[in-house]
């Protein structure tokens, strides 16, 4: 098992499908799962702090946990069959339900539970992409090799 962290939600175009975005804690594999509509506003809201008027389904889940005195302990994405990713809740007792993936996030992010995936999982779903702030880099190095003073003369417009 990989202990990931939520990236966070990501919109693929042009079918403007959400995908939930995860990246291993001490490693450089992510691994994308396409998720609801519903599914992703839940998770975006939570990452960016807003607490609905109302609790969401989510919100609930963690109320309940809560009134239960019941803790989660973790999240664990455990099987992927047929493109689709199957989660596990684990709570205290080691009690565990069976749910979407992106349910699991959900919830994990509301009681700050972490996200864990099985290795069979990621080798066969995870992906090694570059590091987005590196390849800002060097494309300025880049631009910084192919640049010369002439490129920045005036001229008469």
């Amino acid at each position: 098992m990989s202990e990931m962290r939520v990236v966070g939600i990501r919109v693929e175009q042009p079918q403007n499908q959400p995908v939930l975005l995860l990246r291993e804690v001490d490693g450089e594999r992510y691994l994308p799962i396409w998720i609801g509509q519903n599914e992703a506003t839940a998770i975006a809201l939570e990452q960016q702090g807003v607490e609905p008027a109302r609790p969401l389904t989510h919100d609930l889940i963690k109320n309940l946990l809560d009134a239960f005195g019941h803790a989660l302990l973790e999240v664990r994405i455990v099987d992927l069959q047929e493109g689709t990713f199957f989660a596990d809740l684990v709570f205290d007792g080691d009690m565990r339900v069976s749910c979407r993936p992106s349910d699991a996030v959900a919830v994990a992010l509301r009681i700050g539970a972490p996200v864990f995936v099985d290795e069979a999982v990621l080798t066969e779903a995870g992906l090694v992409m570059p590091d987005e702030r590196e390849d800002e880099v060097e494309k300025f190095k880049e631009f910084l090799d192919n640049i010369s003073p002439d490129d920045f003369k005036a001229t008469d417009g």
